[in-house]
């Protein structure tokens, strides 16, 4: 039987980054996945160039980019490895990258750039990696030791890291071993769901907005609920089920089922009083006004459904125009579901943080930690995610 200092059970980022610093301080470090291909979730993420951090997270006030039955469990880990530590990486391995927007980074290249840092920051730590293996079982010695069988063979370790992220896109290996692992070990859960997804409506009740599928726009949003309202303003995407785009994946993480959502579709115009100004100087119709203020598409689906806004906008009456705008302004809601875990980039929920330490992600089971996405932390869209990834990796390879 081989014995390590280290296991980590999963090859994301989490897993591979923590590893890497573990490594390379000295500990025998093996690595273990299932899949035959590493930190997939790193490959198809930001279109493929990988949105791996974001400039504009607040190190004294991380909590407010994260969802958390404890929100200010990350602080601690968000706090001592920063966005700033992450970039000094990425520059010293020479990877290209640029700013989106929103302080959202992403490889210029590609993100298998990402994906090769990792690999040599492990192979720097002199690494072990075995996958495909699966991992079959794991219990505790008589010493304190953990055994761990897999399908290349039993290894002993001192120390279990999970990193195996959570529910998310199946089609790429994510499974629920990690909770398993947890639950064997008294740990307890905080219920999972998606994050991060599309949101789906009726099928009847979508009829007339279906014909807006792939017209995207810049809207408000926000949860219908007084209490812990959210908002956010970002642009929003029409799909044949439903709604998704950046606007839509953020306020899902907020939504509850059988709860509505709020869309201003019109944001950054005043629209009662654009409208007045074409009512008092236009002949033109209604239709034709209103695509000037917003997406023609959307212009034509809106004044369909009122044939008091099928006329000239100058023979439209105050109320129907007032009516108009109400609709657009505050267009109220309520989804059917989300497209689930398939088109979910986050799991919500996870190992309940009151069983980890804040400083070390070490459980209240000796010698068991948990990283990156099986914890319950989640991160906004825009990067959070991975830095988070990178951060609670970091506080735990120098914690073992």
């Amino acid at each position: 039987m081989q014995h390590f200092d280290a296991v980590v059970i999963g090859a994301g980022a989490a897993g591979l980054f923590c590893a890497g610093i573990a490594g390379q301080r000295g500990l025998r470090v093996l690595v273990l996945d299932h899949s035959d291909k590493v930190a997939e979730k790193i490959r198809i993420s930001g279109g493929g160039r990988a949105n791996f951090t974001n400039r504009d997270l607040d190190p004294h006030a991380p909590h407010k980019h994260f969802l958390s039955a404890n929100p200010h469990f990350c602080r601690s880990a968000l706090s001592r490895y920063t966005p700033t530590d992450f970039i000094a990486l990425v520059q010293r391995h020479g990877i290209a990258f640029h700013e989106k927007h929103k302080g959202q980074l992403f490889c210029d290249h590609s993100a298998d750039d990402l994906i090769q840092m990792l690999l040599r920051e492990c192979d720097a730590g002199g690494v072990q990696r075995r996958q495909p293996c699966g991992v079959k079982a794991v219990r505790q010695n008589g010493d304190g030791a953990y055994e761990l069988d897999t399908d290349q063979g039993t290894v002993q370790s001192r120390t279990v890291v999970v990193a195996t992220g959570g529910l998310s896109i199946p089609k790429i290996g994510a499974s629920d071993f990690g909770y398993r692992i947890a639950t064997q070990f008294g740990l307890r859960l905080v219920e999972r769901r998606p994050g991060l997804v599309p949101l789906t409506f009726d099928g009847g009740a979508w009829a007339p907005y279906a014909s807006l599928s792939g017209l995207s726009l810049p809207v408000s949003i926000e949860t219908g609920e007084k209490k812990g309202r959210m908002a956010f303003h970002e642009d929003l995407l029409f799909t044949h089920r439903g709604l998704s785009g950046p606007a839509v994946l953020q306020i899902s993480s907020y939504w509850r089922e059988g709860t509505p959502i709020g869309l201003n579709l019109a944001p950054d115009t005043d629209l009662p009083a654009a409208l007045a100004r074409a009512k008092a100087s236009s002949r033109k119709l209604l239709a034709n006004e209103l695509a000037t203020l917003v997406p023609s598409r959307l212009a034509e689906a809106w004044v369909q459904q009122d044939s008091d806004w099928q006329r000239p906008v100058a023979d439209t009456s105050d109320k129907a125009l007032a009516r108009l705008a109400g609709r657009l302004t505050r267009w109220e809601l309520t989804p059917t579901g989300s497209e689930g875990y398939r088109k979910a980039e986050v799991t919500l929920g996870g190992v309940d943080t009151r069983d980890l330490s804040s400083q070390t992600l070490e459980s209240k089971q000796a010698g068991l930690y948990f990283i990156g996405e099986v914890v319950d932390v989640t991160g906004w869209l825009g990067g959070y995610n991975f830095q988070w990834a990178w951060a609670s990796a970091h506080a735990c390879a120098h914690a073992l």
